[in-house]
């Protein structure tokens, strides 16, 4: 028995089978954001009054520098996962959706090698 009907088969439309990775890739990233952001708070709590070279001290700890990649990580795969929707459904004209997609994911690769670079300098310094 097959969950389709007649048109849908007649146009050979259907499931893009994509929804369920996005809607837990979604889901996890928010999770793990969740679990971050309260060691993010006490962080940057914990730096007021630091001056630069505290901060960068602190920061460059290799717990703290591993868990800011993260946050960071988990951060911009959250926000590129919701841009992506955001687009899908609200630009309708395909080309315009296409280089808005594709804008948006260099736009986040950029930011995450910048991040990367940057917390690492901090590391390894």
């Amino acid at each position: 028995m097959s969950m389709r009907t007649p048109v849908g088969r007649a146009r050979g439309l259907g499931s893009a089978k994509e929804g369920v990775a996005h809607w837990t890739a979604q889901r996890l990233s928010a999770v793990a954001l969740a679990l971050l952001t309260p060691w993010f708070v006490w962080l940057v709590i914990d730096l007021v009054g630091a001056d630069q070279a505290q901060a960068a001290a602190r920061l460059g700890a290799p717990i703290n520098a591993t868990l800011m990649l993260a946050y960071v990580g988990a951060l911009l795969w959250h926000a590129q996962l919701g841009l992506q929707v955001v687009i899908e459904d609200y630009v309708s004209h395909r080309g315009l959706e296409l280089f808005a997609q594709v804008a948006v994911k260099l736009v986040f690769a950029l930011a995450g090698i910048a991040a990367l670079v940057a917390i690492g300098r901090l590391a390894f310094a």
